[in-house]
């Protein structure tokens, strides 16, 4: 007799819990854009992203008041900031994916997402170089306004919030 009732609850929360997501992702985008990652693919193109990261290089620059003679090493700064072209592998088709069983698929997703941290290690490793030398360059002043902008930005991460 219990049965019944904790089915209906459990398939009543989580029917809940989908409509919350649904509601989550946004008018414009429907379940199939959610799951095929099209609104994502759309927001973070790397011309989008570029374009992004210029406009906050440029408030920085205009917040931190770099000089002229530290011009050179913001300049190297910014640089190092880039991305390369040919940063990540490339995701495989999405037929590719739907084609494998749910263990199968997690383990590509997983070996994927390794791959990616693997080709995104030495650009990584290079661009916190240049931020700590980057960071030498800077005054008392600057060095206290870098720091309060690093802070709000790992914030904002979602691998760090």
């Amino acid at each position: 007799m219990k049965t019944p009732w904790k089915t209906l609850l459990v398939a009543g929360s989580l029917a809940a819990f989908g409509l919350g997501a649904m509601a989550q992702m946004g008018p414009h985008m429907d379940g199939d854009e959610a799951m095929s990652g099209k609104h994502h693919e759309q927001a973070m193109t790397p011309e989008r992203m570029e374009a992004r990261m210029g406009k906050q290089l440029a408030e920085l620059k205009q917040k931190l008041h770099i000089t002229a003679s530290q011009e050179p090493a913001w300049t190297t700064f910014t640089t190092a900031m880039k991305p390369p072209a040919t940063m990540l592998p490339a995701m495989p088709a999405r037929a590719e994916i739907e084609k494998l069983s749910t263990p199968e698929r997690i383990d590509k997703m997983k070996q994927l997402r390794t791959q990616r941290h693997e080709a995104m290690k030495p650009y990584m490793d290079q661009r916190d170089e240049a931020i700590k030398t980057f960071y030498g360059a800077l005054d008392a002043q600057q060095k206290k306004t870098f720091d309060a902008e690093h802070s709000r930005m790992l914030r904002r991460s979602p691998v760090h919030g």
